[in-house]
């Protein structure tokens, strides 16, 4: 009998949350730094800085609340 295959589950699977999305993201991020040869102490300080991440990293999330949308009617 033919051995079942794995399914591989990746981001983009529409069944992980957004939160979900963004913790993955920055697991895979910190073990990439981890393999490159970075300490704990400076991958974590690079998980710190947000502008550090590739544009490419970090999943869309949806801007949930407008501050422009409360705005108060002005008379």
């Amino acid at each position: 009998m033919a051995a079942r295959k794995k399914r591989v589950i990746t981001v983009k699977d529409e069944r992980y949350t957004p939160l979900e999305m963004y913790a993955i993201s920055i697991n895979e991020y910190y073990k990439a730094l981890r393999k490159a040869g970075f300490s704990v102490e400076l991958s974590l300080g690079i998980l710190e800085i947000r502008a550090a991440y590739p544009d490419w990293l970090l999943p869309e999330i949806p801007n949930v609340i407008d501050p422009f949308e409360y705005d108060e009617d002005e008379d």
